[in-house]
């Protein structure tokens, strides 16, 4: 362990400081997710959606301490990768590894969809993978120059949303509140009451809280689930973290919490402006409902905010995978000549390897150029990595515990309510992967692929240490 420690670090250089990691998980979880898929997620749920984001809010708060706990202690590349590794086995390490190199290929091409997407709101005539192609070559260009340029850059990108967001939601509350004559129909009472205007007005089937009852409830999950993924994303930037140890706590503490406001308290606010039942599925909800209410320029403005959401999580991708393949690298589970870093200390052979597998959203775009068929389809596999991910998270931390106690070692960050936070969550998230099997989910084809998927890696696992 010391020996791997001491190669990361001659290698990676600590650059990234505690504004960098905070902005880089809030960057990740505060994208596509929350800006475009929440359309669906609203219009499959209903108000309930808010409840939705609450309680996996807490899920990932579990998580995120339980992972907080292990890189505070052990700050090292590969993150979950690591501790699966070096903790539990070598083929979790392995499988948490490259499933969440994949995970996060495929967030990435969803981000790059978005980007298409939202660049149509302006252009209805560029094809979509002109778009994707634009940004994919920009945002890669500026991954491969040093970490602290990633950094500011990410830094920057979600700046503006944070802004944006926080605008929003004052704009919003004081529509709301102070002058609800500009927006006909706009009331609080709108998060559980039968609408008065739009397309649904005056149908109690589209009346009440959990107005799609408790199956339309859990159906938000994997959705939201996917809104939230990078905020883990803290524990890959340990290894080019400056101080680690007083950083990591800082940023775990208050990224959820911050998180939790944004998706809450804009959401809130734009189901009480315009009732959920006329929002429609293919545009983002925060751009479509000033656009309904005759803010064209609010709305102009916000789409241009989407746009730079995505090209943040997407750059959060870019650093993901090129990082989780250099730990794996550093663990014996890829090939060594991943763990190889340019003069600049970025591991450029990652970042170009990485890049190849997501170019394959082009020809997606290119053949699906309706792109809520190509979103949907990577998504819904997404959602299964991000499953596995998390899981892997939980045991690892259980095992890392229990390691530790029987040592005899005080951890620095230790995570609540262990062991019962990690039975949390590995319960919630089996529960999730059941919902998905259901025939009015419409995903057992995806929920099917996760054995396939997990045996395909115990293949590639056997045959590398072959």
């Amino acid at each position: 362990m010391k020996e791997i420690q001491n190669t990361q670090n001659n290698k990676l250089k600590r650059k990234l400081k505690n504004r960098h990691i905070q902005f880089i998980a809030l960057g990740s979880a505060v994208g596509t997710g929350l800006f475009l898929g929440a359309s669906s997620t609203i219009f499959s749920t209903g108000p309930s959606v808010l409840l939705g984001y609450l309680v996996a809010g807490l899920l990932v708060f579990f998580i995120m301490r339980q992972l907080g706990e292990m890189v505070t202690n052990e700050p090292m590349a590969g993150s979950s990768s690591y501790f699966a590794n070096v903790y539990v086995s070598n083929f979790l390490g392995f499988l948490a590894g490259w499933n969440y190199w994949v995970e996060y290929v495929l967030v990435g091409m969803a981000e790059l969809i978005a980007v298409a997407a939202y660049m149509q709101y302006w252009f209805p005539n560029l094809a979509t993978w002109q778009t994707s192609l634009f940004f994919f070559l920009l945002i890669n260009a500026i991954n491969l120059a040093t970490v602290k340029a990633y950094g500011e850059i990410e830094f920057w990108f979600s700046s503006i949303k944070i802004i944006a967001i926080c605008a929003m939601i004052l704009t919003g509350s004081y529509i709301l509140f102070f002058n609800p004559s500009l927006v006909p129909g706009a009331s609080i009472k709108n998060l559980w009451q039968v609408s008065t205007v739009g397309i649904h007005a005056f149908d109690t089937a589209f009346s009440g809280f959990f107005s799609k009852g408790f199956l339309g409830f859990m159906m938000a999950f994997p959705m939201i689930i996917f809104a939230f993924d990078g905020v883990e994303l803290i524990g890959l930037t340990a290894a080019e973290t400056e101080k680690p140890q007083t950083t990591i706590p800082k940023a775990v503490n208050q990224v959820v919490f911050r998180i939790l406001i944004f998706y809450i308290g804009s959401l809130t606010i734009l189901l009480s402006l315009y009732h959920w039942s006329s929002l429609q599925t293919t545009d983002s909800p925060f751009v479509m409902i000033f656009d309904k209410i005759g803010f064209k320029y609010i709305a102009w403005t916000l789409n241009f905010i989407v746009l730079t959401a995505a090209l943040s999580v997407y750059n959060s991708c870019i650093y993901c995978n090129s990082r989780m393949l250099y730990g794996l690298a550093l663990q014996n589970n890829a090939p060594k000549v991943l763990a190889k870093t340019n003069k600049r200390a970025i591991p450029s052979n990652t970042i170009l390897i990485s890049g190849a597998l997501t170019f394959l959203v082009i020809p997606l775009n290119y053949f699906l150029p309706n792109w809520i068929n190509a979103f949907e389809i990577v998504i819904s596999f997404s959602v299964i990595c991000i499953i596995i991910n998390w899981s892997i998270i939980a045991i690892s931390h259980l095992m890392y515990r229990k390691k530790k106690t029987t040592d005899n070692i005080q951890t620095l960050f230790p995570a609540p309510f262990y062991p019962y936070s990690n039975y949390t969550v590995l319960f919630f998230l089996f529960t999730v992967l059941i919902t998905m099997t259901t025939p009015q989910f419409g995903m057992v084809k995806q929920a099917i692929f996760l054995p396939i998927w997990i045996f395909t890696v115990y293949i590639g696992y056997k045959i590398l240490k072959k």
